[in-house]
């Protein structure tokens, strides 16, 4: 199940009794889809020193490295050969000659002029023009220090801002929160969204699990042990300040609404794992299932109007959806015997979650809309917990294919597979919003 249900201090999982008869089929196709659009070609040529000191040079080098990095990883621009640019006269960054540009099929030009400031500082000026319009779009001005941290925020902060100059969501800027017992006992920890300044956040010698991000991506909800039993806390991590929101019973598997305002949860308050809902404080606490059988791993739509959940009501572990007041009830997947994990994407048109066949984890995607299944995981291993990115082109998940437990991220259509951790076991990923 999600976020595997912790009762009584022990890990308990759904079995496996027979498969029990499902009411209809669901196509189930691995396939490769393709964007809709063609990705957009974009020019990034080596960056103009202004002064040749080597924290310049390597500032430049780190800042174009990562802005490249972005723009490839986005599924929404297409970077150009670094050998076409060898077709170009020559750069002035003052004075663009548009038609060289475009000569080469670039329709947007990315320029960049790095010096050096006051106390060692780094003076950094990147631009975005438009080619065939041949006209600027924006641009940043920026005095950093030569941190690497400092560089890599700030090339991000600027793709996110070429992102939402294309009326995209911006994702770079955004943080993953995972599990780690890297330093001996599973704690939260957070990474940039590309695997970069994985820091801890928790200090305890007991157990925090389960996190998850509130939708301003300044407060994680997660389960600690720290009072004893598994309790639901509130960390606002920008001031280090936790405090318990729910401590009758096991509470687990946190999901925070879009609009901010709520917290759906799982407890044993009233002696069987049910969903509740609280207010994003965790006051208000609401029963919204009421049943004999296990309940758990909510996750909202992105309307906020429904909340999709794991239950074996039916037998099995399937994917149900209800409305959010708990409502409704009515099941969304059919065929197999174990599924469970749901997140909602961002749009609001699938769900992605966790299929057991052959006692093998996987991670699959199903479209509400036409009910066809996208397997994204192969291989002898593990593959769990999926989260959305925020524009809905990628997801992380946790796998034992490398021998241990880590975080992965994958392009919504299978591609781009690509390891974010390596010390210890790493688990139980949650892409913040922002």
């Amino acid at each position: 199940m999600r976020k595997t249900l912790l009762i009584a201090g022990l890990f308990v999982c759904f079995g496996l009794p027979a498969a029990a008869s499902a009411p209809r089929a669901q196509q189930e196709v691995v396939i490769t889809i393709k964007d809709g659009m063609p990705m957009i070609p974009v020019a990034l040529p080596e960056f103009t020193l202004r002064a040749q000191a080597p924290a310049v040079r390597d500032a430049a080098a780190l800042i174009a490295q990562v802005l490249e990095a972005d723009l490839k990883f986005s599924r929404v621009f297409q970077l150009l050969p670094k050998s076409y640019y060898g077709y170009i006269p020559a750069l002035h960054p003052d004075k663009i000659v548009f038609k060289d540009w475009e000569s080469i099929q670039a329709k947007y030009l990315l320029t960049g002029v790095v010096g050096e400031g006051d106390d060692g500082t780094v003076q950094a000026e990147v631009k975005l023009y438009d080619v065939k319009g041949e006209r600027f779009m924006l641009g940043k001005r920026y005095e950093l220090t030569p941190k690497s941290s400092v560089l890599r925020r700030a090339a991000h902060e600027f793709a996110d801002e070429v992102l939402k100059a294309f009326g995209e969501r911006p994702v770079f800027s955004t943080k993953i929160v995972f599990v780690s017992d890297r330093d001996g006992n599973d704690e939260l920890y957070m990474m940039d969204y590309d695997g970069e300044n994985q820091t801890r956040l928790t200090f305890n010698k007991v157990i925090d699990y389960m996190p998850a991000w509130s939708m301003d991506g300044q407060t994680i909800a997660y389960t600690s042990y720290r009072g004893g039993g598994a309790d639901l806390y509130l960390f606002r991590f920008t001031e280090g300040r936790n405090a318990a929101v729910a401590a009758t019973g096991t509470n687990f598997a946190p999901s925070f609404s879009p609009d901010g305002k709520k917290l759906a949860f799982c407890s044993t308050q009233d002696g069987n794992a049910e969903i509740y809902v609280a207010q994003s404080d965790g006051s208000g606490i609401r029963r919204l299932t009421f049943n004999k059988s296990i309940d758990t791993s909510p996750t909202w739509s992105p309307t906020g109007r429904e909340i999709a959940f794991t239950s074996d009501r039916g037998g099995t572990p399937q994917i149900y959806a209800m409305d959010a007041e708990g409502s409704n009830v009515r099941r969304v997947s059919f065929g197999g015997t174990y599924h469970d994990q749901p997140a909602w994407s961002p749009a609001g048109d699938q769900i992605a979650y966790v299929s057991r066949v052959d006692q093998v984890f996987d991670i699959y995607v199903l479209n509400l809309r036409s009910s066809q299944i996208i397997k994204l995981t192969e291989g002898n291993a593990r593959n769990e917990s999926p989260a959305w990115s925020p524009d809905g082109r990628h997801l992380v998940f946790s796998s034992s294919l490398p021998g241990t437990n880590q975080i992965y991220g994958i392009d919504y259509d299978g591609a781009g597979l690509r390891r974010l951790t390596s010390l210890g076991n790493n688990k139980l990923p949650d892409w913040s919003a922002r």
